[in-house]
């Protein structure tokens, strides 16, 4: 059973950093992408960076800059380096792993959420 654990959330002034981390167990006969979605209050999940399994990456186009996503070679963790925070960036943050169980079909699995808040 694939299981993702994120960590590393928290309370930070505007303008400071987070780095967020994910990991990831159980065994996937192939993994597409890795990546960490977002979700505020009242608002719809949002993406907000991805990684694939070749290596390219994807973000917001408001976090773009101050973001970086990055995975281990093994894609059994994912971190998402946040700076430069701002206020609007609060949201619980979620780890997302796109990847087939068996050779024919694909399943997301996300991980519990990690709640950022950028307030001072």
């Amino acid at each position: 059973q694939v299981q993702l654990v994120e960590s590393g959330g928290g309370l930070v002034q505007p303008g400071g950093s987070l780095s967020l981390s994910c990991t990831v167990t159980g065994s996937l006969f192939s993994i597409v992408a890795m990546g960490w979605y977002r979700q505020a209050p009242g608002k719809q999940r949002e993406l907000v960076a991805t990684v694939t399994s070749g290596g390219s990456t994807n973000y917001l186009e408001s976090v773009k800059g101050r973001f970086t996503i990055s995975r281990d070679n093994g894609m059994n963790l994912v971190y998402l380096q946040m700076n430069s925070l701002k206020p609007e960036d609060t949201a619980v943050y979620y780890c997302n792993v796109r990847g087939y169980a068996s050779p024919t079909s694909w399943t997301d699995y996300w991980g519990q959420g990690t709640q950022v808040t950028v307030s001072s």
